[in-house]
C-alpha cells in the first residue's frame, strides 16, 4: 500500500530529517533517484546515454537544485544537459555542480534569449520540470509558462520532479491548465503526494514513481490518504474456505432497475454476483425486471416480499435505474430500516437529496452504527453537498462523510473513498473506459458484494478499505476488458470482473 502525505507533513518530515541528515544528503538522494529514472527513459528509448539531450527547466528553490544535481550526474555520464533557469536566480551549488560536470546553463536575460531556450526544449530527448515543486500552485510566470507550453508541444519525454508545476500537491487542483507541465512520468521524493493521484492532477502526473530519500521515520503514522496496490486486495478476493456455504460467503440484496431501465437491475446484479458472494437476492417489484434478471442469471433468487430486515441479506444495494418517486422512496425506507450495510447509488442518491425523511433515516442509521455508502459522481455530489471546491476532492469527500455520517465514494478520475475517521483512499487504477453507460451500476453491485463478504467489517476504516478494494477491482476489470484497444461496454466490465479477481489472487 502506498501512503500519501500532504505538504505540511512532508515539510515537517524534511525539517526533522535535515536536522539529522543534513540538506546535502536529502538533495543528493533525490538527485540520484531522479537521474536514475532519466537514464532509464533514455535507455528504454534505445538511445545511447552519451547522445541524449536533456533539457532542465529549473526554478530558484530546492526543487530546481534537485534537478540541477541530477543533471550534473547525467552530464558526468556523457549526456548533453542544458539547464534553463526561469527566475532571476537558480540554486547556486546545483548550478555550479552542473557546470563543473560539463553541463550548460542557458540564462534568459533578455527577450532575445527566449527563442533559443524554446529550441533547446523542443529538440531535447527528455525535458525535466524543476520549476516549483510541492510548494507551488496556480499559473506559472513567464518565461516558465512559455517553456512548459513548448515542452507540451514537442516530442520529448517529459519528467516532473516531485510534482508537475501548476498542480497543487495537496488537492490536485490545476488553476491554469494551459501552462501546467504535462508529465509522462513524475518522480516524487520521499513519499506520494495526494495531488498526484486525484483528478485533475493525476492527468498531468503521468506514471508516478517514489524515490526514497529517508523521510519514512519522520512522517506521521496516519497519512492523508492511502493508495491500494494489487497485493493489498488479498483478503477481499480470497476464494471460499473449505467449510464455507452460500450464506457464510455473504448475501447481497439488490433493489434496482425499473420497467424503463431494466438493464440497470441486470448490471447491478452482474457486478454483485461476480464479487465472490454466495448469493444474490433481487427485490422484485413486479415490473418485469426480476424476470430479466433471472433470464440473465438463473442463480439469482427473486424476493417478492418487501425488503425489510431479511436476516439472510448481508448488504443491500439500492438505486440504479429504479426511479425516485414516492413509491420508490417507500421501498428505500424499508431497506434503510435494516441494520446491515446499504449502498445508495443513482436514483437512491436523488431520493437522499430530495427527501428530508430519507436523510434523517440515514443519519439515524449512522448513530446506531449501521453503515450507509453513498456513491455520487461529481454532479450528484454537487447536488448533495455542493460543488467540489478549491480544497479539492479529498477534503470535500471527507467533509461530506462527516456531514452525512456515511462512507462516501466520490467517483471519477482518481475516485476518493472516505469515512468519518481515518485516512481517505484514492483509486490509482481507474480506466478511462469506465466512462460508459452502466459502469456505475456494475460498481454499485461490486461494492455491495465486497461489503457482504466475510472480509467486510463494520468499522469506518475497514469499510473504507473494503469499498476502495471494490473500486480498484472495478477499474482493473475495465482495463482487462479494454486490452488491445478494444472498445467496451458495461457488460464487458461484468464479464471481466472474474479475470480481475483472478489476477489479484495471483498477486497476493
Amino acid at each position: 500500500m502506498r501512503r500519501a502525505y500532504d505538504v505540511a507533513a512532508v515539510r515537517s518530515a524534511e525539517s526533522r530529517a535535515l536536522g539529522d541528515l543534513g540538506d546535502e544528503a536529502l538533495m543528493a538522494r533525490a538527485a540520484a533517484g531522479l537521474a536514475g529514472h532519466i537514464r532509464g527513459v533514455l535507455t528504454a528509448a534505445r538511445r545511447v546515454v552519451v547522445n541524449g539531450d536533456v533539457a532542465l527547466i529549473v526554478g530558484a528553490g530546492n526543487n530546481g537544485g534537485d534537478v540541477l544535481y541530477a543533471g550534473a550526474e547525467l552530464a558526468r555520464r556523457g549526456a548533453r544537459v542544458t539547464a534553463i533557469p526561469v527566475f532571476d536566480r537558480a540554486h547556486e551549488a546545483g548550478r555550479a555542480a552542473l557546470e563543473a560536470a560539463g553541463g550548460r546553463v542557458h540564462d534568459i536575460e533578455a527577450e532575445s534569449d527566449l527563442p533559443r531556450a524554446i529550441q533547446v526544449v523542443q529538440q531535447a530527448d527528455v525535458v525535466v520540470d524543476g520549476v516549483l515543486g510541492i510548494g507551488g500552485h496556480g499559473s506559472l510566470p513567464e518565461p516558465a509558462a512559455t517553456l512548459v507550453r513548448a515542452a507540451s508541444g514537442g516530442e520529448a519525454f517529459r519528467i516532473a520532479a516531485d510534482v508537475p508545476s501548476g498542480v497543487d500537491a495537496d488537492t490536485g487542483v490545476v488553476e491554469a491548465p494551459e501552462s501546467t507541465f504535462q508529465a509522462d512520468l513524475t518522480v516524487t521524493f520521499g513519499c506520494l503526494k495526494p495531488g498526484l493521484v486525484t483528478s485533475p492532477g493525476r492527468e498531468y502526473a503521468g506514471a508516478v514513481e517514489v524515490v526514497d530519500i529517508g523521510l519514512g521515520t519522520y512522517l506521521p503514522p496516519v497519512p492523508i490518504a492511502r493508495v491500494l496496490q494489487h497485493a493489498d486486495l488479498a483478503e477481499y478476493v480470497a476464494g471460499p474456505r473449505p467449510n464455507d456455504h452460500k450464506y457464510s460467503r455473504g448475501v447481497v440484496g439488490v433493489l434496482a432497475g425499473s420497467a424503463r431501465y431494466p438493464g440497470a437491475g441486470v448490471l447491478t446484479v452482474g457486478g454483485a454476483r461476480r464479487s465472490g458472494v454466495g448469493m444474490v437476492r433481487f427485490a422484485d417489484r413486479g415490473d418485469g425486471v426480476g424476470e430479466a434478471v433471472v433470464r440473465a442469471y438463473p442463480d439469482v433468487v427473486l424476493q417478492h416480499d418487501p425488503p425489510a430486515d431479511d436476516p439472510r441479506v448481508s448488504t443491500w444495494v439500492v438505486g440504479p435505474g429504479m426511479g425516485h418517486g414516492r413509491s420508490e422512496e417507500r421501498w428505500l425506507q424499508r431497506v434503510l430500516a435494516a441494520d446491515v450495510p446499504v449502498v445508495l447509488d443513482a436514483d437512491a442518491l436523488r431520493m437522499y437529496v430530495g427527501s428530508e425523511d430519507v436523510r434523517r433515516q440515514v443519519r439515524s442509521r449512522s448513530e446506531r452504527g449501521a453503515l450507509t455508502v453513498l456513491t455520487p459522481h461529481t454532479g450528484e455530489f454537487a447536488a448533495a453537498f455542493g460543488a467540489v471546491g478549491p480544497q479539492g476532492r479529498i477534503q470535500s469527500t471527507r467533509e461530506a462523510a462527516e456531514q452525512s455520517g456515511c462512507l462516501v465514494v466520490l467517483k471519477g478520475s482518481g475516485t476518493v473513498v472516505a469515512g468519518q475517521r481515518g485516512a481517505a483512499y484514492l483509486d490509482p487504477i481507474a480506466a478511462h473506459e469506465l466512462a460508459t453507460a452502466g459502469s456505475g451500476d456494475v460498481l454499485a453491485g461490486l461494492l455491495g458484494g465486497f461489503l457482504a463478504s466475510r472480509a467486510a467489517r463494520q468499522s469506518s476504516s475497514e469499510s473504507a478499505r473494503c469499498a476502495a478494494a471494490a473500486v480498484y477491482t472495478h477499474g482493473l476489470a475495465a482495463r482487462l476488458a479494454a486490452a488491445d484497444d478494444r472498445p467496451i461496454v458495461a457488460t464487458d466490465i461484468v464479464d471481466a470482473v472474474a479475470d480481475a479477481i483472478a489476477v489479484l489472487r495471483r498477486s497476493a
